[in-house]
């Protein structure tokens, strides 16, 4: 007996979600989560009906939280490729730190979207997911710290300030528009490079 073949979303309807997904990032970055409503994110996504985004989304909680995943998956995969075969520490934690870094300056309408959503208070953040943040960087340092490449400090905390200090971008990139967000990236990145291989170097001896 043949066994039925389990088929997954049509491409239409994949392109259709990446559609209003796109479209309520554009929204929630121009007008704020408050005025994101389905009517608003339909008008931008220039869709017929508001039904057709409850048919490929259950409600808002979903859609906003489908954001937050794709961000992850994004900003997760960019760091793979990035950081694929560094085997040293202290230039795997530079790779990081550029990697996140750049990818917050070159998606400046995401980020945007992302902080608010996070400000609203729609974004949860909790012990799962400052340890799924800072695991990776910490795993980093104490690897440079067993191959002498950093000097004895608690990991946990120093992740916890590295993680603070990329995470910080998004939020003075919205506090000043102004601003030209990749090359602004770049100059935030150099200063904190700087600042966390002052702050992980084994000190010369005597």
């Amino acid at each position: 007996m043949q066994a039925k073949s389990v088929k997954g979303p049509s491409v239409t309807s994949v392109a259709r979600r990446r559609q209003i997904l796109d479209a309520a990032v554009a929204t929630i970055a121009a007008e704020g989560l408050a005025r994101a409503s389905f009517a608003a994110i339909a008008d931008r996504a220039g869709l017929s009906s508001v039904g057709l985004i409850s048919y490929h989304f259950a409600g808002r909680d979903e859609l906003i939280g489908q954001i937050v995943a794709d961000y992850y998956a994004s900003i997760t995969a960019s760091l793979e490729d990035r950081m694929a075969g560094i085997g040293s520490p202290a230039a795997a934690l530079d790779a990081y730190i550029n990697g996140v870094l750049a990818f917050i300056g070159a998606h400046p309408a995401q980020m945007k979207a992302l902080t608010e959503i996070f400000l609203q208070g729609a974004m949860t953040h909790g012990r799962i997911e400052e340890d799924a943040a800072t695991g990776p960087v910490e795993d980093i340092l104490r690897a440079g710290q067993r191959a002498g490449e950093f000097r004895l400090f608690d990991a946990e905390i120093m992740a916890a300030l590295i993680q603070r200090a990329v995470d910080g971008l998004p939020f003075l990139l919205a506090s000043r528009p102004e601003l030209e967000p990749q090359s602004f990236a770049q100059r935030y990145a150099a200063e904190v490079l700087t600042t966390f291989r002052l702050a992980t170097r084994v000190e010369p001896g005597p």
